[in-house]
């Protein structure tokens, strides 16, 4: 048994979970989330929380009884909370700016960098070096916070490219200058 799938789901105030047809709806003050379940598994809502059940023992049911419970509780902060990923821009004249709904990078290519907001994502600049990717799918905050930072992966010599907040980015020593041998 899934020891993740047995935990209940706590549900916040003005946050709903209705299951229908193999469909998990989350409804929040933020928005609404869907999810759609296969396999022999069955959402139960009692009261303020909600628990995923197996409904039966068929092979690789324990696996998605603990993955639909880690969705749904995801689901459930993203519609009452929200999910913030912070990235920083490290490069020498190097700058972020926000333009109607995109950003434009200034990151060492000969030319701006453009990328646009996906549906059910915000971007912010708090500055010109920072950039904040908000939403309230987990998955689609990070998939795009990912396709920011390729744009420029860090480098390990000077630590220069787009690093997500608090990342280490382990720095090599580089060449060391020493004379030629004889």
């Amino acid at each position: 048994m899934s020891r993740i799938g047995k935990l209940p789901v706590a549900l916040p105030a003005g946050v709903t979970v209705a299951f229908e047809e193999g469909v998990i709806t989350v409804k929040g003050p933020k928005g609404v989330l869907t999810q759609k379940v296969t396999g022999d598994i069955d959402v139960k809502v009692n009261g303020a929380e909600a628990e995923v059940i197996k409904t039966s023992e068929a092979e690789g049911t324990d696996a998605k009884h603990g993955l639909y419970r880690a969705l749904l509780h995801n689901m459930v902060v993203g519609v009452s909370e929200g999910y913030t990923i912070s990235l920083n821009v490290n490069g020498v004249g190097w700058k972020v700016a926000k333009s109607g709904n995109k950003i434009v990078l200034n990151v060492g290519f000969s030319h701006p960098v453009e990328f646009s907001e996906p549906a059910g994502v915000t971007f912010a600049c708090p500055s010109d070096k920072e950039i904040t990717v908000s939403g309230i799918d987990k998955t689609v905050v990070g998939q795009t916070a990912a396709n920011i930072r390729k744009i420029r992966i860090p480098e390990p010599y000077h630590g220069y490219g787009i690093s997500y907040k608090g990342e280490v980015i382990e720095r090599k020593e580089g060449k060391t200058g020493g004379k030629g041998k004889k």
